[in-house]
């Protein structure tokens, strides 16, 4: 349960991350394995939990964006499978990539040079991970040059490699032109390895979206992130898995006031009252991580009901129009992310509102709002979660 004098957290639904987990593990083919996407703390639901969970669900490999969130794993005594996803360009980086047992991503010739001087000064290999870049124009060599650095890896002492893999770009449009012309150029990479005779033990395209497009983009390993956390990433993708979302945002509130007709609310007095209100002030605002663009557009539940926020979100606070909210009082918690009766609001009910994408509305909420474990009619914790089968 909350901290009674918390004024804001993030609740973090351990039983809905292990509910999505098992739906995409048994969705994949039984040659398929599931690397978990947890870089930005996992979409800000935190890392360590969530690698628990998924890692007891079926995950066999973690991918993360930085070096730092692999150690933090480490030391929190995760041992699965770590893919570093971005680069790393120092012998000291790489060094401690060996050290804490992390694999990264080869995407240059700089990379290998790199890795080839540190593992063989340390006496080992080092498994990397080549990133061929097939349309997404961000990291990675591109397709049309990989051939050369492929052979190169394959012949250089002190590497050996691990993976090939590409990222897809427009998984997620209606259209999966784009995505079939990615997939056409890898496969012509693959081909092309396959010819020379280079050994890969594993291959693996699809994100979240291009995992539910098509199973035709599987291969050996899928990386997903968004469906881990509840939510598909586009509205044709939705319905094919029974997603839950893990994240709620929950907050009390702190003053209760009546006003008259024609009273300013909030800064610049965006929004006036036409009519005696009854206004509850909230603690949580933009520096917690509600968008002050959502001003006088979100909703919130209070006591099961929905009701709208009045006035400029600001930094720590927000107000609601509680009049017709019977028994109100401070202390009350509101949900801002979640489900209170037969009403729910989402992270995409956000992103929608503000024309973004469910991703940024997740990993906004800083960290002075606490993560806590949702409550439940059974106590659970992450051990309880971890043994179910």
């Amino acid at each position: 349960m909350p901290d009674p004098q918390a004024r804001a957290w993030v609740e973090i639904d351990p039983v809905a991350l292990a509910q999505n987990t098992r739906a995409i593990r048994s969705y994949l083919g039984a040659q398929t394995e599931l690397l978990a996407v947890i870089k930005a703390d996992a979409y800000g639901h935190g890392a360590v939990a969530v690698a628990e969970v998924v890692l007891a669900q079926g995950a066999t490999w973690l991918g993360v964006a930085t070096l730092g969130e692999a150690i933090q794993l480490r030391r929190a005594g995760i041992g699965a499978p770590i893919l570093l996803l971005g680069g790393v360009d120092t012998a000291q980086q790489v060094q401690a990539l060996l050290y804490w047992r992390v694999e990264p991503t080869l995407a240059t010739w700089e990379h290998l040079r790199l890795f080839t001087q540190v593992a063989q000064t340390a006496g080992t290999i080092l498994p990397v991970h080549l990133d061929v870049d097939t349309g997404m124009s961000r990291f990675g060599v591109p397709w049309h040059e990989a051939i050369p650095l492929i052979q190169a890896v394959w012949h250089s002492p002190g590497v050996r490699l691990a993976s090939l893999y590409s990222h897809l770009a427009t998984a997620d449009d209606p259209d999966p032109q784009g995505v079939y012309l990615q997939q056409q150029r890898f496969r012509q990479v693959l081909q092309e390895v396959q010819r020379l005779g280079i050994p890969c033990p594993k291959v693996h395209l699809a994100n979240s979206a291009g995992m539910l497009l098509d199973r035709h983009l599987h291969y050996d390993m899928v990386r997903v992130g968004l469906a881990l956390y509840g939510y598909a990433p586009a509205p044709h993708l939705e319905g094919i898995l029974p997603l839950h979302p893990v994240m709620g945002v929950r907050a009390r509130i702190t003053q209760i006031k009546e006003i008259a007709p024609g009273t300013g609310v909030s800064y610049g007095h965006r929004f006036v009252a036409t009519q005696p209100m009854r206004l509850a002030t909230v603690g949580i605002g933009y520096a917690d991580g509600v968008p002050r663009g959502l001003s006088n557009r979100m909703t919130a539940l209070v006591r099961g009901r929905r009701v709208r926020q009045v006035g400029m979100i600001t930094m720590d606070q927000l107000m609601l129009d509680v009049t017709a909210v019977p028994e109100v009082q401070v202390g009350q918690i509101v949900t801002l992310i979640g489900r209170e009766g037969n009403h729910q609001i989402t992270a995409q009910d956000w992103a929608n509102d503000l024309d973004t994408i469910t991703w940024e509305i997740l990993c906004g909420f800083k960290h002075r709002l606490p993560r806590i474990l949702s409550a439940s009619p059974v106590p659970v914790s992450l051990g309880a979660i971890a043994s179910e089968s």
